[in-house]
């Protein structure tokens, strides 16, 4: 099996590569434009593999989109790409409108000329597999149920109404021209290589350098935490043995403010690395709060039983696990990330 993934070389879609690699017999194309939240760094260790290709290329460049896609002849295309920060996409909307829906289209367009081409003498499904987010539904207050795949379309910030016009858009391609779709919504990722700016990899690099831990308004919204390698071992599985046209919710199952997960944090690195400095004694000091984002969804939360009761799967790793592992990783690869931090990122 031949797969195509756009958006490769970012959090999500690197560690979706190297588990293809790392797990199965399929081979993989890497479209990415590299934008300054990719890092090809982040897959070093499969860059030689002979299964894996790198094609660098903007997913609204139609042309170059659609000679990748008739020179390699995917069975499959595992959309990621795609601009994914809130705080970016009130700054600045155009490149998320860009990327997002512009993006989408031009991918959809592509694949299905492929699609009806390379369908005519074959028995493969030709998937195409979009990947979003649960942000697309909105928040939810405290006693509300968890999202499922019928829940209502209710996006609160330019990032997430983006998302939810690309999820539009395949479902559309999916029943005006016939073309076999897959989608997936997903809660909140963290885990190894994930970029400075979320928040996650954000507390632990601000706390290794002792630098203020800002926190939105009070800290109590709540998100659904699920560990990037259950993610993508899920849109595997999806790819694979999902059925057409249908969406599956994929989440974490546990549900965390955003204050609990930064004391966690502190709380670890208290034991793991503690401070040396006259200043502070702890890293929980370090926490600051900052004025909210504007539109800041209270809460998201995922009702994963669809994927869990069709197709068998579950998260293995229990947040702890995964904060504990994530954690760790960042401590013994601080030269990937401090790359970041002299090229082009503040903190």
């Amino acid at each position: 099996m031949k797969v195509i993934v756009t958006g490769g070389a970012g959090f999500i879609g690197s560690n979706l590569i190297r588990h293809i690699i790392n797990n199965t017999e399929a081979s993989v194309i890497n479209i990415d434009k590299l934008t300054y939240a990719s890092n090809l760094n982040s897959l070093k260790d499969i860059s030689k593999n002979s299964r894996y290709k790198f094609k660098k290329a903007c997913i609204t460049d139609k042309k170059a989109i659609q000679d990748i896609i008739f020179e390699e002849k995917p069975d499959a295309i595992m959309n990621l790409a795609a601009e994914s920060h809130v705080d970016r996409s009130i700054d600045n909307p155009n490149i998320f409108l860009e990327t997002n829906i512009l993006g989408t289209y031009n991918l959809l367009d592509c694949w299905l000329q492929y699609y009806k081409v390379a369908s005519k003498d074959s028995n493969k499904r030709f998937i195409f597999h979009h990947i979003s987010t649960d942000e697309v539904y909105g928040d939810l207050e405290s006693n509300d149920p968890p999202f499922t795949e019928l829940s209502r379309y209710d996006p609160s910030s330019p990032y997430s109404a983006s998302k939810a016009s690309s999820d539009h858009l395949v479902r559309s391609w999916s029943r005006t021209f016939g073309l076999p779709i897959l989608l997936t919504n997903c809660s909140n990722n963290y885990g190894p290589y994930h970029f400075p700016e979320k928040l996650i990899p954000h507390t632990i690099i601000s706390a290794l350098e002792l630098q203020n831990i800002p926190i939105f308004g009070d800290g109590s919204q709540r998100r659904d935490w699920l560990f990037v390698e259950d993610h993508a071992d899920a849109l595997w599985t999806v790819l694979k043995e999902g059925k057409i046209n249908e969406t599956y919710n994929i989440g974490g199952g546990y549900e965390m403010t955003n204050l609990n997960v930064v004391e966690k944090i502190c709380t670890y690195l208290d034991k793991a690395k503690p401070i040396v400095s006259k200043e502070f004694k702890s890293y929980h000091e370090l926490i600051s709060f900052v004025d909210d984002r504007p539109g800041h969804d209270f809460r998201y939360a995922i009702n994963y039983s669809k994927i869990k009761d069709e197709l068998g799967w579950a998260p293995k790793k229990t947040f702890n696990d995964g904060l504990g592992l994530t954690i760790e990783w960042y401590l013994n690869n601080e030269a990937w990330w401090r790359e970041i931090l002299d090229s082009h990122y503040e903190l």
